[in-house]
């Protein structure tokens, strides 16, 4: 498993499957996986068991799911497309994310 280069908070473009052109925040980081879960995509039905204990209904509840990081790239407002990113060693020794096309250094919202 390779280093990732999409930490939690960041905007992603999907770039394959059912979602591809949407964008998105990333919710959740799943590294042994080599997944991410993001905002308002890829739902999945989940089935909730009814519990009279706990005072839950059950039914049918629908999710975020996780994708494949190669199926999303970090989305550059700059470009206004998903990118590849680079890392960028500062001068001051910071390690810096940054757009392969116009050379931005990339922040989290």
């Amino acid at each position: 498993m390779g280093n990732m280069l999409i930490k939690k908070n960041d905007t992603v473009m999907v770039t394959a499957g059912k979602d591809k052109g949407k964008t998105g925040k990333v919710l959740k980081v799943i590294p042994e996986k080599n997944r991410v879960v993001v905002e308002k995509l890829n739902f999945v039905k989940e089935f909730i068991r009814r519990d009279q204990g706990k005072n839950i209904q059950g039914g049918i509840m629908e999710k975020e799911g996780p994708i494949h990081v190669s199926n999303v790239q970090i989305y550059c407002s700059e470009c206004a497309q998903g990118v590849r990113v680079r890392a960028k060693k500062l001068e001051d020794g910071r390690k810096v994310r940054v757009c392969s096309k116009c050379d931005i250094t990339i922040e989290r919202q």
